[in-house]
């Protein structure tokens, strides 16, 4: 079976968003007074294949765990979708 995993990895909430900070400069700068905080993490798609879904989410959660995030500074969350 075929699946797309769509991942988000973030940095973790105790830890300071240098990116997130630094457009959230801009933000206030342009006038979005409404919007009080931004943080930027990343958004990575990923096909792959195995027998079920809870194979492709175990295949996943080792990728990410070992490639896709720093678990020292990011978390990390995912689905999974047939396809």
């Amino acid at each position: 079976m075929k699946f797309i995993a769509q991942i988000n990895v973030m940095p973790l909430k105790a830890l300071l968003d240098p990116q997130g900070k630094a457009v959230m400069g801009s933000v206030k700068k342009t006038g979005f007074d409404t919007i009080s905080n931004i943080r930027i993490g990343k958004h990575i798609d990923v096909e792959l294949e195995a027998k079920d879904k809870s194979e492709a989410a175990n295949i996943v959660d080792e990728l990410c765990k070992t490639i896709l995030s720093n678990p020292i500074i990011e978390s990390y969350e995912f689905n999974i979708f047939e396809i």
